[in-house]
């Protein structure tokens, strides 16, 4: 399971794709109070402490969308406030926040996102501390997942939505598939 997430002006994590709430701003900008007056059929956007509460024993991968590093330690402390703290890890595509996080917290399971086909994609994974490499799923091919499985790192393909393309990413041996639809997903 992923989650996305953002601070809010007064430091609250919550579970949130976009930037912005539609009719209220920047989630940056609202206090708390405010974030929780979302319109739409979705209703109150959650903070991500109810939201791993209510996943319970589940894998999670915290995408961190932006993260004051004033709003650190409220992220670790909520992570490890679960039941099974291992069971979390965060990634980002800014790579120097998941480093930061690394700093405060060396034994958090960490990843990063990447949207392009690096020369070396090793060396951007192990620069951040991390263990996963969370790669867009055009751009994986079977020598990046040797290359990364090589190095102990893990290949997890993002946004993969239909079922053909998590078929064949899966006989290449990814670690991992993440998509918007969780049934289309299922292979082997």
């Amino acid at each position: 399971m992923e989650l996305d997430v953002r601070a809010t002006a007064d430091g609250q994590l919550v579970v949130h794709h976009d930037p912005r709430i539609e009719g209220l701003g920047a989630i940056a900008t609202l206090r708390w109070e405010e974030a929780q007056r979302a319109p739409g059929p979705s209703g109150p956007v959650p903070l991500l402490r109810e939201a791993l509460a209510v996943l319970g024993g589940l894998e999670v991968w915290v995408e961190v969308k932006a993260l004051p590093p004033e709003t650190d330690a409220h992220l670790l402390e909520v992570l490890a406030a679960v039941p099974n703290p291992g069971r979390c890890a965060v990634h980002a595509f800014d790579h120097r926040l998941v480093a930061r996080l690394g700093t405060r917290n060396p034994g958090l399971r960490r990843g990063v996102l990447s949207a392009s086909y690096p020369l070396d994609p090793i060396t951007p994974v192990r620069n951040a501390g991390a263990v996963a490499l969370w790669q867009e799923w055009h751009l994986i091919d079977a020598d990046l997942v040797r290359r990364a499985h090589d190095a102990g790192i893990e290949v997890i393909a993002w946004t993969v939505n239909q079922h053909r393309d998590a078929g064949a990413l899966a006989a290449m041996g990814v670690d991992a598939l993440c998509g918007n639809y969780p049934e289309r997903l299922r292979v082997g």
